[in-house]
């Protein structure tokens, strides 16, 4: 990489790149949709990119040998965020508006994430940000609550270094 990309943050950029790449994946999976009941819908899949993005900024918070990856993984979902909204049509003046009102969701999720996480009870945290508000089945919510303590297990386990390269468990 050149010093002018480095200069211009690009070089921040691809570190962040294949770890968001993965949670992207993660979020992707089809069993949060088919088996889970998340809505397979726009806001849905927003929601499972927070909800996993949350639960990977989770494991890196407070690891030193993590590094700046946390901040830069943010960067990154600001950036992709920034490109869907433009994508989708909304203008210059309103893009700041609507990152600023995900940023506060991503805010909200992490902690109530990291409050159910440690109670070992997603359930309420999940129905109001994941389900937004409406209550799903109760095997669906079994299934999601299951999956991400899986997940949070298995991030645990990985060593931060290969979670910056992009191997998600």
């Amino acid at each position: 990489m050149s010093w002018i990309d480095r200069l211009l943050g690009r070089e921040r950029d691809e570190v962040a790149l294949a770890l968001y790449n993965g949670v992207i994946a993660t979020a992707r999976a089809p069993h949060w949709y088919e088996t889970g009941g998340v809505p397979d819908t726009l806001d849905g899949r927003f929601d499972m990119v927070a909800a996993i993005l949350s639960l990977v900024l989770l494991r890196l918070e407070g690891d030193p040998s993590a590094g700046p990856a946390s901040a830069r993984l943010t960067e990154r979902f600001v950036t992709d965020m920034d490109g869907q909204l433009r994508e989708s049509g909304i203008g210059d003046i309103g893009v700041g508006k609507h990152i600023g009102k995900m940023m506060g969701m991503l805010g909200g999720r992490l902690g109530a994430y990291r409050d159910g996480l440690a109670a070992g009870d997603l359930s309420s945290a999940l129905t109001r940000n994941l389900y937004r508000g409406v209550t799903p089945d109760a095997a669906q919510l079994a299934h999601t609550q299951a999956a991400l303590f899986a997940l949070r297990d298995a991030l645990a386990a990985t060593p931060a270094t290969a979670l910056i390269d992009g191997r998600m468990p």
